[in-house]
């Protein structure tokens, strides 16, 4: 016979520890409607703020390209050779801008990755620049990096590079303003022909600064002697004029580089001319980046954004880094693990490097310490 006990047992069951009917809810109270609401507002002025439009452009590591590999420069009319290493040039990506501002969600995140920079607008951008005209004028400046590297690489190899020296225009407070006019062709330089840049730098490092030379120029019909007052520029003389040079190649040598622009390729532009040009492998299989505008007369320039493209070589396999000089500042404590930045002030130092780093004898060169 069944124990009543035992029914009533079996019919009322204890309570399950996770059984929702035991657990008490509290009352609505509107205290607690006032704080849900305060947390959902929060939450979602928090998400607007994150879109919110900003003032700053942010540069993060850009694409690097071998300036030795896929035909990047070609040249006729000289014999070329091959290599087995990389020249690889480095660029900074820009987010932001004129018509493209950043979000301040993004700025957050560039601030937060040690490879970005985020900066002001103005920083980066000319004021009242439009994201089109600037464009244009970086491309101009990469067209003009090309023929300056060009040219500084051939006489660096000893090549004569005749050419035009037209005056662009004089720099203001300069012993050279209102004395030469824009258009003026400069084809003398205290009584000796001038028939290249070299010529004229040549003559300048041979001038004390503050002393007057006398230049032989073109000025329409009119061949005119213009006496100017020089001007210091650390231990070397300058004119204060601007020259737009107009060369006459020996050597035909053309640069195909899409998507990218602005003047800072020059260096490794003028060292993968060098390097086509000789018949000694220089890289020797070394991976080599680097960075550095380039002026005719071999003279490595600095340049912006050096800290992200000291992470696009790492990321792109480089172990070496050709610096600028003048941006050891900015390189000093932002060199990426398994990076070695070698600083470098003219194409002359920078083939070198290359040379002592394929030979693997780079240990000894100089650094931005």
């Amino acid at each position: 016979m069944t124990d009543m006990r035992d029914l009533q047992h079996a019919s009322h069951p204890e309570p399950s520890p996770f059984d929702d009917s035991q657990v008490e809810v509290a009352p609505i109270t509107r205290r607690t409607v006032t704080l849900g609401v305060s947390l959902l507002a929060t939450a979602v002025l928090a998400a607007v703020a994150l879109v919110v439009p900003t003032p700053y452009a942010m540069r993060s590591p850009g694409p690097t390209e071998d300036t030795l590999g896929r035909d990047l420069i070609q040249i006729d009319g000289a014999r070329t050779y091959e290599s087995t290493g990389q020249l690889r040039l480095t660029t900074v990506s820009v987010l932001g801008g004129p018509g493209y501002p950043m979000m301040s969600g993004q700025v957050i995140q560039g601030w937060l990755d040690p490879r970005r920079s985020v900066l002001p607008v103005e920083a980066v951008f000319p004021e009242a620049t439009t994201k089109e005209e600037q464009q244009e004028v970086s491309q101009a400046e990469m067209v003009s990096s090309q023929e300056s590297a060009t040219a500084a690489a051939l006489t660096e190899l000893g090549y004569d590079v005749p050419a035009v020296l037209d005056v662009a225009g004089t720099e203001p407070g300069s012993g050279a303003e209102g004395k030469l006019n824009e258009g003026d062709v400069i084809e003398e330089f205290q009584g000796e022909p001038v028939g290249t840049y070299a010529d004229l730098i040549d003559g300048l490092a041979e001038t004390t600064p503050g002393d007057d030379v006398t230049l032989g120029v073109q000025r329409g019909n009119r061949t005119l002697d213009v006496t100017i007052t020089t001007a210091g520029n650390g231990q070397r003389a300058v004119l204060g004029v601007f020259i737009d040079p107009h060369y006459d190649f020996p050597v035909d040598v053309s640069i195909e580089i899409e998507n990218i622009g602005g003047p800072s390729a020059g260096t490794m532009f003028a060292l993968g001319i060098i390097d086509k040009l000789t018949p000694e492998d220089e890289a020797d299989g070394e991976i080599i980046a680097g960075t550095g505008t380039m002026s005719p007369e071999g003279t490595v320039g600095a340049i912006g954004g050096i800290e992200q493209k000291l992470y696009g070589a790492v990321r792109d396999d480089a172990e070496w880094f050709l610096a600028p000089a003048d941006n050891c500042e900015q390189v000093v404590g932002n060199v990426p693990d398994g990076l070695n930045v070698v600083k470098v002030a003219t194409l002359a130092e920078a083939r070198d490097a290359v040379e002592q780093i394929g030979r693997g004898e780079g240990a000894d060169l100089p650094t931005c310490s």
